[in-house]
């Protein structure tokens, strides 16, 4: 099955140097699948909460992928339980499909059980960005990427990141490379996603639903 235009680009991202990448809130696999063909690592993890899903998955696997040269994991568990201890090597967490509050969660919950364990996360919420990148931000992580991606009319950031900051850029709460287009076609993309997330925040304000007054601040000191 062809990869989303979001699946593909965090393919894209992934660097080869990782002993075990996890596909969390994998739902079909289809991202977990992607990264078997590429024989980019020698462990593919494919995790979901929900049982059929994970069935579902593990008998595809055992269908199609019998013979792989990597190796192919599946775990019925919640994220935030992910057994790394298990597991020697480098890892790379990824977590898309789901909400930056919800990541935010999984994120703490792993770098809380594993402090000094060197792992990286590519993370891509369906939205709360802002909050998301606020607990990147104050647990000091450090910046590895980021990719601003739009897909059948939804925006999507793509923030690429390590758990040991070394010399990497600390992570914006609004975004640094997401802002810097190389051209025509990207600076429009980038215009129109500002707009639409400064007009999504005010009509917050304007609610007085909540104060994000500091967020609208944020992002309108953006420079496209």
């Amino acid at each position: 099955m062809k990869l989303s235009k979001r699946l593909n680009q965090i393919v894209q991202l992934v660097e080869p140097n990782y002993t075990h990448i996890w596909d969390c809130c994998c739902d079909h696999g289809l991202l977990g699948t992607a990264l078997l063909n590429s024989d980019i690592a020698p462990n593919i993890h494919f995790v979901d909460i929900v049982e059929p899903l994970v069935s579902a998955v593990e008998s595809k696997l055992q269908r199609f992928y019998s013979d792989t040269s990597a190796a192919w994991h599946v775990h019925c568990l919640d994220v935030a339980t992910l057994p790394l201890h298990q597991y020697p090597g480098k890892h790379l967490v990824i977590i898309a499909g789901v909400g930056g509050d919800l990541i935010a969660e999984f994120v703490e919950a792993i770098h809380q059980q594993y402090p000094t364990l060197d792992i990286d996360f590519i993370l891509c919420p369906v939205h709360h960005q802002f909050k998301l990148r606020h607990v990147l931000n104050q647990r000091n992580f450090g910046l590895k990427d980021e990719v601003l991606v739009k897909e059948n009319h939804r925006f999507y950031e793509i923030i690429y990141v390590s758990s040991q900051q070394s010399s990497q850029a600390k992570v914006s709460l609004v975004g640094d490379k997401i802002w810097l287009a190389a051209n025509e076609e990207q600076t429009r993309l980038s215009r129109e996603y500002l707009d639409k997330t400064l007009n999504h925040y005010n009509r917050i304000l304007q609610g007085n639903k909540k104060d994000v007054a500091q967020i609208v601040e944020s992002y309108q000191s953006v420079m496209l």
